[in-house]
């Protein structure tokens, strides 16, 4: 009895979370904004070796546009502080349309499809800056920590979907059909998130501190490194799936939305938990023992049995890391930290799959497995060493610091 009165409290909980005003429309529109992000790598990586016959060629193009990412994250979050939201997300979607049709479109030789996957990296909109910054000014505090778990469960959504969307279209059609598809979700996404009202009555204040300075505060240096490492092994298990299944085997896409789904759960089942400083290890060690567990057989039930497992503490850490952030900064700085957390996040990707790339050269597909079960288990010790850097939310609003000029929608 006590599961079913637990169960439907927890249903109960998320229904009225959805019927605040605002919150249902934001949560929609930003992962539509966000679903090209799940398409661009594949629709770039499959176009460019369709034009040129190289793997090769088109992991530079790839490589381009993660580094104009990374690079732009922190730069045009911290811009809605200086110039607004709504003419930096618009600036940035602009150009970033505009790069990706010129990939679909141009005649280009390597130069120029890495000159342009640059600019599309560098332009692309900082929506997940912008709506975790929003996000406190929609709730009150008690809903804040579900709302980021919910958040960070639903963009699971992109991952299991997107991927197969743009495959089959760009095997089926074409990959420059594929890259359309890119723009056009681009341009429609874009569009509802920035004219959604939320985004034009908060403003985020300019920031007095230097650029940079607030990655040095503990709690966001955290989010940050443990984003990285998280991430490193989510994209290290991508490599070996692939690896161990092939590129066109059915069980590699059904292996890895098993995955997703893990984390899926675990954000609805987990989200509701008030945030301690041991939080963080104890989700990323639920992450850390499911990855170990890989390493035993490559079986694609006990990998699909394991790594839902692992998933399940996904999305709850990274609940984790979206309340400390906001919890630690004033709420002129609350871009661009979730800017350099998603930066570190990028380079973690890049580094998990160059890391596991090597393993499984020299020791086969286990040695992606390895790969990821050293970035969580390394997650793990970096959330127990510095445990006391970890802001306590249990009995705490972790909504961001005021700034007295701050002009936005109040909070309910």
């Amino acid at each position: 009895m006590s599961r079913r009165v637990g169960y439907r409290w927890l249903v109960a909980g998320y229904r009225d979370l959805l019927r605040t005003p605002g919150v249902a429309r934001m949560i929609a529109a930003q992962l539509v904004a966000r679903f090209p992000n799940g398409m661009m790598s594949l629709a770039i990586l499959m176009h460019v070796e369709q034009q040129t016959g190289s793997y090769g060629e088109a992991g530079l193009v790839l490589a381009a546009t993660s580094v104009g990412q990374a690079i732009a994250g922190p730069v045009t979050s911290r811009w809605m502080g200086a110039w607004g939201m709504r003419r930096v997300l618009s600036l940035t979607l602009a150009v970033c349309v505009l790069s990706v049709l010129g990939l679909a479109l141009l005649p280009l030789n390597l130069p120029g499809y890495m000159a342009l996957g640059m600019v599309a990296g560098l332009s692309t909109p900082p929506v997940q800056s912008a709506v975790r910054t929003i996000y406190p000014k929609l709730v009150n505090s008690s809903q804040l920590t579900p709302l980021f778990s919910l958040d960070a469960s639903l963009q699971e959504i992109i991952w299991i979907v997107a991927p197969v969307v743009i495959t089959l279209v760009s095997t089926g059609i074409g990959t420059v059909q594929g890259l359309l598809l890119v723009a056009t979700i681009l341009v429609g996404g874009g569009a509802w998130f920035i004219l959604s009202p939320e985004v034009g009555r908060v403003r985020i204040p300019r920031s007095r501190r230097a650029f940079g300075r607030v990655v040095l505060k503990p709690p966001v240096l955290l989010a940050t490194v443990i984003g990285f490492l998280l991430i490193g092994a989510c994209s290290a298990v991508e490599v070996g799936v692939v690896s161990t299944f092939g590129h066109g085997g059915l069980e590699a896409g059904l292996v890895l939305a098993v995955f997703s789904v893990g984390s899926l759960v675990g954000g609805l089942g987990l989200g509701h938990i008030p945030i301690g400083p041991w939080a963080m290890a104890r989700r990323l060690t639920i992450v850390a023992v499911g990855l170990v567990l890989t390493m035993v057989s490559l079986n694609v039930f006990w990998l699909g049995g394991t790594l839902f497992a692992a998933g399940i503490g996904i999305a709850p850490a990274l609940a984790v890391l979206f309340a400390i952030t906001t919890a630690s900064v004033k709420f002129s700085e609350t871009a661009e930290a979730f800017g350099w957390a998603g930066t570190g996040q990028l380079i973690g990707a890049a580094a998990g799959s160059a890391v596991a790339g090597f393993l499984i050269d020299h020791g086969g597909p286990q040695g992606a497995y390895l790969a990821a079960a050293l970035f969580a288990i390394a997650g793990v010790i970096v959330a127990v060493v510095f445990v006391k850097a970890f802001p306590d939310l249990r009995h705490r609003d972790p909504s961001p610091y005021p700034d007295t000029e701050t002009l936005s929608i109040p909070t309910v």
